[in-house]
């Protein structure tokens, strides 16, 4: 005789955050984790916005040159008209996203989707950036890592801007960005 158990277990989702400053390997965590699902045949939804294309139109690429396929979206709640079949969703470059971000992962987890969200916490002058602040309040889950300092070599958690461009949005790499502590940070800050 078969006794029915008098819970039922749901498929249960929940939201990791990625964060840190530029070249602490934010997008090459995002990509082994995404990777590691695929492993489980888990099926993976992979966006990025459409904004970033520094390294590629479709790809989220690493500072490392590791790549995995994407779907680049003009906003967040594009996100939502790929996912009806997905397990694992990546979303790299949060900091990018607009205000609807946020809802679109709790939509997700709600749903029972794992979410897995990479950004940058701080912009060039060390302030919240974009969503990721609501995110990190609303994540089970949050990975803080850290870029080795340009110039003394302690850990980062810094995006010192290299140029005197004073908009929010910038996208660039080396040429525009390097990691510093806080120390070397406020130096800079001291000297301009």
């Amino acid at each position: 005789m078969f006794i029915e158990p008098a819970i039922q277990f749901e498929r249960r989702g929940w939201m990791e955050v990625i964060c840190g400053s530029m070249f602490s390997g934010k997008t090459e965590e995002l990509i082994r984790r995404l990777r590691r699902a695929r492993i489980a045949n888990l099926r993976v939804g992979i966006f990025k916005p459409q904004t970033d294309n520094r390294y590629h139109p479709e790809n989220i690429v690493s500072h490392d040159e590791n790549t995995i396929l994407s779907i680049p979206v003009p906003n967040a709640k594009a996100i939502l008209e790929h996912v009806s079949r997905v397990d694992v969703v990546g979303v790299d470059e949060a900091q990018f996203f607009d205000e609807a971000l946020p809802e679109v992962c709790d939509t997700l987890v709600l749903q029972g989707t794992r979410v897995i969200v990479a950004g940058l916490d701080m912009d060039y002058l060390g302030k919240p950036f974009g969503q990721m602040p609501v995110l990190l309040t609303k994540a089970e889950y949050i990975t803080k890592l850290h870029a080795i300092c340009m110039q003394c070599g302690h850990i980062a958690n810094y995006s010192y801007r290299k140029t005197g461009n004073a908009e929010q949005l910038l996208i660039g790499n080396k040429d525009l960005y390097e990691p510093r502590c806080r120390l070397c940070y406020e130096k800079a800050d001291l000297l301009k």
